[in-house]
């Protein structure tokens, strides 16, 4: 059988691309440790600047968690000991020092509405659909709610998780969980301009601030403003700084060089 994952670098860009379109890239346990693995991967390569994660299946990013295993008889104490494999994947994305873009070229459902929110940026294709279903199955998106209730209000989050229906893209835009939606013809274009000017950027000043932004977000603000004022310090000790304001007086693309 195929790898559930392809990772694939080009242009600075690595793609991890969910292939198991006969599953509709359910989120099963070996999906999830080989997304891990490939995220790992592409934090410890100096080549890699952006993650993009996309989907081989035409109308589907991926339709969430296993529901298979789910209602499996494995004992629940083996249940509880595999879900640490979605906390510690949102958990990666957001410490990955790299900026991440979800490609939602198809549907993003349940545990993906997770993966996605997850990310730092959220492109949609102007015909997919996001919800979080689970409900109508006997199930409910409980580690997902914690991250929904980062990204919109709490009663719009509540009728997104307990009634269970799907909304489309246009109307996922207006709530601030996409980016961009974009014409279907365009998509992957479009995906591909987004991550080459994100991975122009400085790759080590990205990280750092990625890095700030992910440890600072939950603390009281004057915790956040001295956390920040640390890291702002230490940026201005880097060569990447020196050479960015040096390239923007010359008019110039600035070559970076990662110190």
């Amino acid at each position: 059988m195929s790898h559930p994952v392809r990772y694939d670098v080009d242009d600075h860009v690595a793609v991890l691309t969910l292939d198991r379109p006969e599953t509709r890239n359910a989120l099963s346990d070996d999906m999830l440790d080989e997304l891990l693995a490939a995220l790992e991967r592409a934090r410890g390569d100096d080549d890699v600047r952006v993650v993009v994660l996309a989907s081989s299946h035409e109308k589907i990013f991926s339709a969430g968690g296993d529901l298979k295993a789910f209602a499996s008889e494995t004992p629940t104490i083996a249940k509880y000991a595999g879900l640490d494999r979605f906390p510690r994947l949102y958990q990666l994305i957001g410490g990955l020092g790299k900026p991440v873009i979800c490609a939602a070229g198809g549907d993003v459902l349940a545990g993906a509405f997770g993966l996605a929110l997850a990310c730092d940026f959220v492109l949609a294709k102007e015909s997919v659909r996001f919800g979080c279903p689970e409900i109508n199955v006997g199930v409910f998106p409980f580690m997902i709610s914690a991250l929904i209730y980062r990204n919109v209000g709490r009663l719009k989050g509540n009728e997104l998780m307990m009634y269970g229906e799907k909304i489309t893209a246009t109307e996922a835009l207006e709530l601030g969980l996409v980016n961009r939606v974009i014409p279907d013809g365009e998509f992957d274009a479009e995906v591909r301009a987004w991550a080459r000017r994100l991975a122009s950027k400085s790759p080590l000043l990205m990280r750092l601030g990625k890095d700030a932004i992910n440890n600072t977000r939950d603390m009281s603000l004057p915790d956040a403003l001295s956390a920040l004022q640390s890291q702002l310090a230490l940026a201005f000790t880097t060569e990447d700084i020196g050479e960015g304001v040096a390239a923007f007086r010359e008019k110039r693309s600035p070559v970076w060089k990662m110190r």
